[in-house]
């Protein structure tokens, strides 16, 4: 007689557990960024920032490119920042130009971090002569002086736009990374996963990617925002000199413009101090960020909140009892 063969409507053991995983991942960074000052503020700023550039039109009504008649205007109710050189508004230019600042970032960013992550990782974990040319090259890149290359590299590419500025820094910025995580790699060689995995027989580029990178994720976020930040401040060190598309609109081709028909000393201010703020805002948002995953990835850089400071203090005191009881015993 065959027995009936039941089923339950009970989930398996494992099923959910990556789910709750991630959850609970993106709670504990939630809560890390919640209550660490500098994440709470250089996320806010950010999120300002992609708002914008996601939505310009929500906040400046002008078209950027739009010539008037209203030229080297103060500012008004109808130009809140007042207008340039040819009529144009400036508050919709720092508008439409906070789009091009962040594709250039985030590019940059991504870029140079992945081709830093290929040749410092590939040039530690396959030694040989294949680290002794990766590692020459990366030490020539780190001699050589980075504005002065960029400025000799953008001045024989006139009009540069945003995708030869991407190309331009991503080729110039990624040594600094490379090396750092070339001696992150350098300390994992003879971690046991990665005899394991050569025993194995597993091919390099599947050591260097499924093995080693995946142990080096805090450092490649912290890679990725220090190079956004290099994009930004350098991108817009060159557009400012005029080594740019100077008919692009952003934050350094407006302080290119404003510099060229001397705003400060036309008592057009906005014109020259609000692009600059933005761009130190920027700067600030990323390296707050980084220095808050700094914090969290890293005990020894939390701050001490007094409640921890009281903790510490009456620990120290019951040790420091018990201790005198011992003696006295």
């Amino acid at each position: 007689m065959a027995i009936p063969v039941t089923t339950t409507a009970l989930p398996e053991p494992s099923a959910g557990l990556g789910l709750t995983g991630r959850r609970g991942a993106l709670r504990r960074i939630t809560k890390a960024i919640r209550t660490n000052r500098k994440a709470t503020i250089g996320v806010v700023l950010m999120a300002i920032f992609i708002f914008v550039a996601l939505f310009p039109g929500l906040f400046a009504h002008q078209n950027p490119d739009l010539v008037t008649t209203q030229v080297l205007a103060h500012p008004s109710a109808a130009h809140w920042l007042g207008t340039d050189n040819l009529g144009r508004d400036v508050y919709a230019q720092v508008i439409d130009g906070t789009r091009n600042v962040l594709i250039l970032a985030i590019a940059v960013g991504l870029l140079t971090t992945v081709v830093a992550m290929l040749i410092g990782v590939a040039a530690a974990y396959l030694g040989g002569l294949s680290d002794s040319v990766l590692n020459f090259v990366t030490d020539v890149l780190l001699v050589i002086p980075i504005f002065p290359l960029l400025i000799i590299i953008a001045a024989y590419l006139p009009n540069a736009g945003n995708n030869v500025l991407i190309l331009v820094l991503t080729f110039t910025g990624w040594s600094y990374t490379a090396r750092q995580l070339r001696s992150q790699a350098q300390s994992l060689r003879s971690r046991d996963f990665l005899l394991s995995a050569r025993v194995r027989g597993e091919r390099s580029l599947y050591v260097i990617i499924v093995e080693i990178l995946p142990t080096m994720t805090s450092l490649l976020l912290a890679s990725f925002l220090n190079n956004a930040l290099y994009a930004v401040l350098a991108g817009s060190g060159l557009q400012f000199i005029g080594l740019g598309n100077s008919n692009n609109v952003s934050w350094g081709t407006t302080l290119y413009w404003a510099q060229q028909n001397n705003a400060l000393g036309s008592g057009l201010y906005a014109w020259a101090i609000v692009p600059g703020a933005c761009i130190a805002l920027l700067g600030v948002a990323f390296a707050f960020i980084n220095y808050a995953f700094d914090e969290i990835g890293n005990p020894a850089l939390r701050p001490l909140t007094a409640a921890k400071v009281r903790k510490a203090a009456e620990a120290s005191t019951k040790r420091r009892l018990a201790g005198h009881g011992a003696r006295a015993r």
